[in-house]
């Protein structure tokens, strides 16, 4: 769901790769599909609108490998639940769309009418 790749670095940089495994990866990953559920709960439309704008495909360190058999049952669970708050974070930005949409239809509309009444009696 993220375009970072908070494992990068290594020589020339002056920064030290850390070491890197998949559960390492994995729990990164859950932390981010954990943060864009708080962010949704937290109704904020221009935080959710950010998760939106995030263009980038998550690519994994070159150096993992497959995915281990005893993790893989966990990445497939992550994957389900990455794609249930992606499509969820969909929704709420499209939601958004809409009210801003009728807003400003609301605010820029042409003024209604007003009633006039006029007194014969005069």
């Amino acid at each position: 769901m993220t375009g970072r790749r908070p494992f990068e670095g290594g020589r020339g940089t002056g920064r030290e790769t850390p070491t890197v495994n998949w559960a390492v990866v994995l729990d990164h990953l859950e932390g981010e599909v954990l943060a864009a559920e708080r962010t949704m709960a937290q109704g904020r439309a221009e935080e959710i609108a950010a998760w939106g704008r995030r263009s980038d495909d998550w690519v994994p360190p070159s150096n993992l490998g497959p995915v281990p058999d005893d993790l893989r049952e966990r990445a497939a669970r992550l994957l389900q639940h990455q794609l249930a708050v992606a499509e969820a974070l969909i929704e709420r930005i499209t939601q958004s769309q809409r009210q801003r949409d009728v807003a400003a239809r609301m605010s820029f509309g042409p003024p209604r009418p007003v009633a006039s009444f006029i007194d014969k009696a005069l």
